[in-house]
């Protein structure tokens, strides 16, 4: 069987932190067994670059402006019109590149890999995002989710016999440190012994930051918040206004080996989204895969599909304040519980959510949507993972 060529076209690609170019690095890797995948996506500055990173080609292609969260970048139209592979994978929400998809329209089978809802006002999105994006679910041959809520979001609608699940890993093997760091941690300030609450991920509104600051008053614990945003001035001032801000520590972007010790030295994770735009919630699965127990919320996607209420962590209605500080005071309450969640949590990865499994399932994607390309019998769906 000859090696497939495999083009995943996204927004942008690490050393560029978050849970979709975290996916399409995983998948690039994690693919080079058996198929030469590269990736296609946005550089942050005006120079196209062609590069290898970790033995994957990775084309960014230069951008002039930003207008919102949305690099222009005028050129990737071209270069993907010029891509030659036998699988090209679109990973949305990317709105530059629906639009590249749609000026270049490559010849090339399509599957569309769809992570999350794009929240915006009605009219915007129905003038200036839903006719790209329906073009390339209409030409996709399949359509893939992560979790079985997925398939059921609106957009998806007319396209629901074209949608697999196919659940995100994690490369279990990048997580592993045969060396301790612990003096990286004890240079931070101490936690003073209090049970420490762990929070990942971009300051923006949808992540619910502000509701877990509000969970903390009464409660004997810390918070340690990693990442940044345009929300951190904001969520650091309102630390200080509700008195919690000797016991929360915003450490803003921070190496891979550190958010790693934090991981295991933390008493549980709290992921306190408030929207739909958090689909799935990769930074879950690291902190299930470090034996910690999860606290989540309902979104009404597949954030509680990860997290399993009173099996893995426990979940929590969006928003809801009370809600948030009965579960943390639970955890606080009972260390044994902790470790039963965290334990379990493990286990659910290593079963379900490591890479390996994924890419063998998206292995016998491709091969379906290439032989069907190059055949008139149409191709069975990949089976649900």
């Amino acid at each position: 069987m000859s090696r497939l060529r495999i083009l995943h076209l996204g927004k942008y690609y690490p050393p560029v932190k978050g849970g979709i170019e975290t996916v399409v690095e995983t998948l690039c890797r994690g693919e080079a067994a058996w198929a030469d995948s590269s990736a296609l996506v946005i550089n942050d500055g005006p120079r196209t670059v062609v590069e290898r990173r970790d033995g994957v080609e990775v084309t960014r292609v230069g951008s002039l402006a930003r207008v919102g969260a949305v690099s222009l970048a005028p050129a990737l139209p071209v270069w993907l019109a010029r891509a030659d592979a036998d699988v090209l994978v679109l990973h949305e929400p990317n709105p530059m590149a629906l639009v590249a998809y749609f000026l270049a329209r490559p010849q090339m089978p399509l599957v569309v890999w769809y992570h999350s809802e794009v929240i915006r006002s009605a009219w915007k999105y129905k003038l200036l995002y839903e006719p790209f994006l329906e073009f390339a679910l209409r030409r996709a041959a399949r359509i893939v989710v992560a979790s079985p809520q997925m398939r059921d979001v609106s957009a998806l609608a007319r396209h629901r016999d074209k949608c697999v699940v196919v659940p995100f890993g994690l490369d279990v093997d990048r997580y592993h440190r045969d060396h301790a760091s612990a003096l990286r941690i004890e240079a931070m300030p101490a936690t003073t012994g209090r049970p420490t609450f762990l929070f990942v991920g971009r300051l923006v509104g949808y992540k619910g930051v502000d509701v877990l600051l509000k969970a903390l008053q009464g409660l004997e614990a810390n918070a340690v918040i990693i990442g940044d945003g345009p929300l951190r001035d904001l969520l650091e001032r309102m630390a200080r206004d509700l008195d919690v801000a000797d016991r929360v520590r915003f450490l803003g972007e921070v190496s891979d080996d550190v958010v790693l010790e934090w991981y295991r030295v933390c008493d549980a994770f709290v992921l306190p989204s408030v929207t739909r735009q958090e689909a799935f919630g990769m930074v879950q699965l690291e902190a299930m895969l470090h034996g910690r127990p999860v606290i989540s919320t309902e979104p009404g996607t597949g954030v509680s599909w990860v997290n399993q209420h009173e099996r893995t962590g426990l979940v929590v209605r969006p928003g809801d304040t009370g809600d948030l500080r009965r579960a943390m005071q639970r955890l606080i309450d009972d260390r044994d519980l902790r470790e039963r969640y965290g334990a379990a949590g493990r286990a659910r990865v290593l079963n379900q959510f490591t890479a390996e499994k994924m890419c063998s399932v998206t292995s016998t994607l491709y091969q379906a949507i290439s032989g069907q390309a190059s055949s008139s019998t149409p191709a069975e769906p990949a089976a649900v993972a």
